[in-house]
């Protein structure tokens, strides 16, 4: 079409409250008592035909292990290897469309979110993966809504970066999706993420293989039929739920693997990434590798803090989603002067959280995602327990006889270098060490250094040259940085996140700087007017 087209300028979806008797809390609680009295078939789908297989599994409830929310088929490695060639196939044609038909389908996919879908998106995101209805709407509406409609226009911006051109000569940059396929590994905890990491590569113009979390399996299927609703081509985005070893096996051992988008374990990260070295001779092209893995997340009390809201960022930082974000406040060092002050707060604060069944609105804390993060989280709880070198100063307690329930527990470390203050837990835990007012630059030293990860990192402080002094002693210990906030919450286009270190390539989601990993530029140059001789002036001399 002869026209340059322009997208809709986005914005951030407004966050619904689900205040009582309202409208959408009323029609998300009928969605809810739907869905589990309806359990589903999930099935992988290669080239929009969804395949059967004899390997299943049941998706289950975390905060109700007897509710059976869908069957699960598994993909074969024959599936994958017909998904890995037939998205090689299908990439170049979709690569061809005109970008403008492509942001249309990811615009459209966001509104049905917004509108029509809204309520499956969330309850499906509340029952398989144990969220609050608030944690679910800022999830699975708002933020996959924001990373559609942003990415469009990030989309829009790399098109239009072109260079310049010399009299006699044009210019050009053409952002070609990468070809073969882009393998998008997706995690457990954010239906956003699980959405974000398969459609950020696919507006730009590649093919696509999903492998979702096992666990997240339900709302990710949710999000696969959106996305068909919304007119994307079959194919574009192969859908793999299965045995994620033999699954990343195969396709980092094809010759048209092209890149890998990624969040979750830092163990897993590295395992994948040293699959490709090992595989490097074999490609077409030089993957790109783009992970968020995991974070030691701290929270840094200068004696300047103002005790109040310290201490709710520490109790929202940490036990918001059971503590099963990256982002999560899991470390936190106090100084001597205020502790008293912070620990009657936090206990106070902590004693009022009720956990249980999130369909009971009433419930702050839902469960843990599975039985074997109950067991590895429980496992940080029962040593610290016995050991000398910390106290549990409130909760500990866990019960999985009905869900994988952990209450919100806080550590005192009376040692900086204890393991719940070093290690990534993953859950409802926050460690605490107190430092001594008198050795500031040996605590900040401890917090900085304190950690392999550098995700994200709150300072509380109200002197400017303080805020200033952290800040700049803090730059390399957390890719999101907060001053007098809670570590969590990143929105998009407000917050890109990522973060360095072990936390991951930090290419930061919800940014242009995310899309640019997924297209390889080619340049154009066309002279109007060709010489017809060979030869240059300062040939003419005698």
């Amino acid at each position: 079409m002869n026209a340059t087209f322009k997208v809709p300028t986005p914005s951030n979806e407004p966050v619904k409250s689900y205040a009582p008797k309202s409208p959408e809390k009323l029609s998300l609680k009928e969605e809810l008592q739907r869905q589990r009295k309806n359990p589903i078939e999930i099935t992988p789908v290669i080239n929009g035909k969804k395949i059967e297989s004899r390997e299943t599994h049941n998706v289950t409830s975390p905060h109700n292990k007897s509710l059976i929310l869908a069957k699960c088929h598994e993909a074969s490695r024959d599936d994958i290897l017909q998904a890995a060639n037939s998205a090689t196939k299908n990439q170049r044609e979709w690569a061809a469309m005109p970008w403008a038909s492509r942001a249309a389908v990811f615009l459209k996919a966001a509104d049905l979110i917004a509108t029509k879908y809204r309520d499956r998106l969330n309850a499906a995101t509340m029952l398989g993966q144990s969220k609050t209805v608030y944690q679910a709407e800022i999830d699975s509406a708002c933020e996959i809504i924001d990373f559609l409609r942003f990415n469009v226009a990030f989309m829009e911006q790399i098109y239009a970066e072109q260079p310049i051109s010399s009299p006699g000569v044009w210019n050009r940059l053409v952002a070609r999706g990468l070809e073969g396929f882009v393998f998008a590994v997706t995690p457990f905890n954010f239906t956003a993420i699980g959405l974000n990491l398969p459609t950020a590569p696919a507006m730009m113009g590649c093919s696509v293989i999903w492998k979702p979390a096992t666990t997240a399996a339900l709302s990710a299927h949710v999000g696969l039929e959106i996305l068909h609703e919304a007119g994307l081509p079959p194919g574009v985005i192969q859908f793999i739920p299965g045995d994620a070893r033999m699954i990343s096996e195969t396709l980092l051992s094809h010759r048209d693997f092209s890149g890998l988008h990624f969040t979750g374990s830092t163990g897993t990260f590295d395992h994948l990434w040293q699959q490709i070295a090992g595989n490097l001779s074999k490609y077409k092209n030089y993957p790109r590798i783009c992970g968020e893995t995991g974070g030691k997340d701290f929270v840094f009390l200068h004696p300047s803090a103002d005790v109040e809201t310290a201490s709710v960022a520490l109790v929202r930082g940490s036990f918001e989603y059971q503590g099963q974000k990256c982002s999560a406040a899991s470390r936190a060092y106090v100084p001597k002067s205020l502790w008293p002050q912070v620990k009657e707060r936090l206990v106070d604060q902590i004693k009022t959280i009720k956990m249980g069944d999130v369909e009971d609105f009433t419930n702050f804390m839902g469960a843990v995602i599975d039985k074997k993060a109950y067991d590895r989280i429980k496992g940080y709880i029962d040593r610290a327990r016995s050991s000398s070198d910390a106290k549990i100063l409130i909760g500990g307690k866990c019960d999985e006889s009905v869900g994988y329930f952990i209450e919100p527990t806080v550590i005192e470390a009376s040692k900086p270098d204890y393991e719940s203050m070093r290690e990534e837990i993953f859950g409802p835990v926050l460690s605490i060490f107190v430092y001594d007012d008198q050795k500031l630059d040996e605590a900040i030293a401890l917090c900085e250094g304190g950690s392999d990860y550098a995700l994200t990192g709150a300072i509380f402080a109200r002197d400017r040259r303080v805020i200033e002094d952290l800040s700049n002693r803090f730059e390399n210990a957390a890719g999101n940085f907060y001053i007098n906030d809670k570590p969590t919450g990143a929105v998009v286009g407000q917050q890109p996140f990522g973060g360095g270190r072990k936390s991951g390539t930090n290419d930061k989601a919800g940014s242009v700087y995310n899309l640019m990993r997924w297209v390889s530029h080619r340049t154009i140059k066309e002279t109007f007017v060709a010489p017809t001789q060979y030869g240059y002036p300062f040939m003419g001399e005698k």
